[in-house]
């Protein structure tokens, strides 16, 4: 599975903004421990969370901070293909949000994590909440663990057979 994070999740786990924080942490914890997962940000996130966080942090703690998000996650650089695309694309109220979705194509991403969906409904990139990509995980979690049952079990039933 492959997800960008908006910047306003990559905020919220930073800053600890509350409510919102717990959610941030448990999907990208859950990302970030599943090796299965790639997850990554727009580049504009880098230089908007600088300058969002100088309310919360002196400057080399952003610096500090911000090179740990940078090797957490992919960096989708924005050329000007990308550009271009988003300033064409009339289905974006919100520049900044069509460039994450034009990252996110980019990056093949299967999912978008923002807390405003509705600002990603022109994207071909599903959006979902932290919320709902953690119920998506669990879910997956489950049925992987399903299935590797399931083998296991034919396994031992086929292993009984053969003896």
């Amino acid at each position: 599975m492959r997800i960008l994070f908006d910047t306003n999740v990559i905020m919220d786990f930073i800053v600890k903004r509350e409510p919102f924080s717990s959610n941030a942490e448990t999907a990208i914890g859950l990302c970030m421990s599943n090796s299965s997962i790639q997850a990554c940000i727009s580049a504009h996130t880098v230089p908007n969370l600088y300058y969002i966080l100088r309310k919360h942090l002196k400057p080399e703690q952003r610096r500090d901070v911000l090179l740990n998000i940078c090797t957490m996650f992919a960096v989708v650089g924005i050329e000007a293909d990308k550009l271009i695309a988003a300033l064409q694309n009339e289905n974006f109220t919100d520049f900044e949000d069509c460039l994450h979705a034009e990252c996110a194509k980019c990056f093949a991403a299967d999912y978008i994590v923002t807390r405003n969906t509705k600002d990603f409904t022109g994207s071909t990139i599903p959006a979902l909440e932290p919320t709902d990509l953690i119920n998506v995980l669990q879910m997956q979690k489950i049925a992987n663990e399903t299935i590797e049952g399931d083998i296991n079990q034919t396994e031992a039933v086929e292993g009984a057979e053969t003896q």
